[in-house]
């Protein structure tokens, strides 16, 4: 089982380093973190706050649009795109049951889309520490960004094969991507400011808005995040979400059932493909 787990791992990784997506990925987060750690120094400066916690803090509002979408355009055709190209049919001729062709393929990419998470933002966070100085507290912030991006990455690997494998074509697989991306990352939000405008300061505000910002993925790992550091001038649902009352680490248990649910579902969703 772990032989054949690898090698289908192995070949899945292969194909997105040759598509270019861990590079582009890769490139694409060093940029922005890069973007947002220079130009944000000066207001570093002027909160007089670690400049590397405050990319952190700045990245982790970015992130939850980035790296979402990263991993649903790495993830949404890896099965439908098999069964559109007839190579699904030749997978499960070998000995290889659908459940471990799902891990296997949720390993790779989850280690592609970590790997771009991973050297993007060691890549920027070099280049800022070399500049303005590291700290004990900028590498922890730093830390709790890259750890909660890995872990949010994963999330929605699992909710692109899910899809990938709901769908079965390519076209029906990227249009899922595409509005699972536009209503649990944008929408959702809105909807949820929305709600607060009109019920003001009433029951929703104080007791059902914060748990559904917290049942959001994009929106734990925000709130995971920024809870650790105070100074960060923030507004709308961030700004909201930091006197949320609840543990701090909460979140993380938000986050590892996300984990777990849509790769259940996709595990399922999986062994009822016809190829």
């Amino acid at each position: 089982m772990i032989a054949r787990l690898a090698t289908i791992a192995a070949q899945e990784f292969r194909l997105a380093r040759r598509n270019l997506w861990v590079g582009l990925a890769t490139a694409a987060l060093a940029a922005f973190a890069l973007a947002l750690g220079f130009l944000g120094a000066g207001q570093g400066a002027a909160l007089k706050a670690d400049v590397l916690s405050l990319t952190a803090a700045s990245l982790s509002t970015l992130s939850v649009y980035l790296i979402p979408l990263i991993a649903l355009l790495m993830s949404y055709d890896a099965l439908a795109g098999e069964v559109e190209r007839g190579t699904l049919a030749l997978t499960l001729a070998t000995p290889a049951r659908r459940w471990e062709l799902f891990v296997a393929k949720f390993l790779a990419q989850s280690a592609a889309v970590g790997a771009a998470i991973a050297l993007g933002f060691a890549i920027a966070g070099g280049a800022i520490g070399a500049v303005y100085g590291i700290s004990a507290e900028g590498l922890a912030a730093w830390a709790r960004l890259v750890g909660s991006g890995l872990a949010l990455g994963a999330i929605f690997v699992a909710v692109g094969l899910a899809l990938s494998a709901a769908a079965g074509r390519t076209a029906t697989a990227a249009a899922f991507a595409i509005a699972c991306w536009l209503i649990v990352v944008v929408l959702y939000d809105l909807a949820l400011l929305g709600g607060v405008i009109a019920a003001g300061e009433g029951a929703f505000t104080s007791h059902v808005f914060p748990w559904l910002v917290l049942a959001n993925p994009a929106d734990a790992f925000r709130i995971y995040n920024l809870a650790a550091f105070d100074a960060a001038p923030v507004s709308g649902i961030d700004g909201l979400a930091r006197s949320l009352p609840f543990s701090p680490r909460l979140p993380l248990v938000v986050l590892g059932l996300w984990l777990a649910v849509p790769a259940a579902l996709g595990i399922h969703l999986t062994r009822k493909i016809v190829p």
